[in-house]
């Protein structure tokens, strides 16, 4: 089997486990703040951090060289957390990742003033017509169409796209510590903080699905980690696509969702922009920045680190976010 297949193949099951990870925040949001979820999911998944932070043997304090722009990407991490797992509390599976799937077109749009990108006329169209697929889902003036787990999701991918940004932007001077503890430290303060007011007593089989989260979150973000370290990051990232078919399934499956008529043509049209766009940035006379290829992670929800940190360590030079 040759390395890309094996790449495309392990990121597809990495897709899986994140897929089968949000079933469980789905899950779980029915019965508990969004707030709550973040905060067990955040404490179980601590002693695999800590083990990871404890193997890296680098010089260097946990002080940022760029203390603004981390504590803007913390905040970030942190609110689309709480946006996403409220959204997926409230929508179908199918809408939510139809919606987070504009995360490539606001990188994309984000990039040319903070990366200082040159987006030419074909990614430019690719953009709009993306964007376009969001209004599709969304339905604005609908009378049933937009609410406020809509607004969630959108806001999720935004501040999704700016947490992104942000680490492509300072990650060649950060340590990959720093950009991988802050999110998770500030989730679990402000989520713990929110405890007292919104704690509802956990069974424990539910306690136990919170560390199912931090298993299939980690075992989704090894399996990334894996696919990117053998096959180009073009053909590995649009494997992400392939959860909105998790989703379709998973949604029949557990909790009696369909895929309406407007989401199946939306998701359709962002994810065809989407894809246009990682291959247009694969291209290396086209994109000098390659913001949504370097990206290389899902959205960032302050729970478990991100992936492009991990990889950053494994890269030799160590100049990717």
């Amino acid at each position: 089997m040759s390395p890309t297949l094996r790449g495309a193949l392990l990121s597809l099951a990495a897709f899986a486990a994140y897929a089968t990870h949000d079933v469980v925040v789905k899950f779980l949001g029915g019965h508990y703040s969004s707030f709550q979820t973040m905060f067990f999911a955040g404490l179980m998944s601590f002693p695999l951090v800590t083990i990871l932070l404890l193997s890296d043997r680098r010089d260097g304090t946990l002080i940022p060289r760029h203390p603004w722009w981390t504590a803007l990407r913390t905040v970030s991490a942190v609110v689309t957390g709480a946006m996403g797992f409220y959204a997926f509390s409230v929508l179908p599976m199918a809408t939510c990742y139809a919606i987070f799937f504009a995360m490539p077109l606001f990188i994309t749009l984000m990039a040319i003033p903070m990366l200082g990108e040159k987006v030419g006329l074909r990614r430019g169209i690719a953009v709009i017509v993306g964007l376009l697929g969001v209004i599709i889902v969304l339905r604005p003036g609908s009378g049933d169409g937009f609410s406020l787990g809509h607004l969630a999701a959108l806001g999720a991918a935004t501040t999704g796209s700016l947490s992104s940004i942000i680490v492509r932007k300072i990650g060649r001077d950060e340590r990959s510590v720093v950009l991988m503890l802050y999110p998770m430290v500030l989730t679990f303060v402000a989520t713990g903080a929110l405890m007292p007011v919104v704690y509802q007593p956990m069974p424990v089989t539910h306690l136990a699905l919170t560390a199912v989260m931090a298993f299939l979150g980690t075992l989704g973000a090894l399996g990334s980690i894996a696919a990117y370290r053998i096959a180009p990051a073009v053909i590995v990232a649009p494997m992400q696509y392939s959860q909105i078919i998790w989703a379709a399934i998973y949604g029949w499956l557990f909790f009696d969702e369909g895929v309406d008529f407007y989401t199946a043509v939306g998701s359709t049209v962002i994810i065809l922009s989407g894809i246009y766009i990682v291959l247009r940035e694969g291209t290396p006379s086209v994109s000098q920045n390659r913001p949504v290829l370097e990206n290389r992670t899902r959205w960032e929800i302050g729970t478990f680190p991100r992936i492009s940190s991990w990889l950053k360590r494994f890269e030799r030079g160590g100049d990717q976010a």
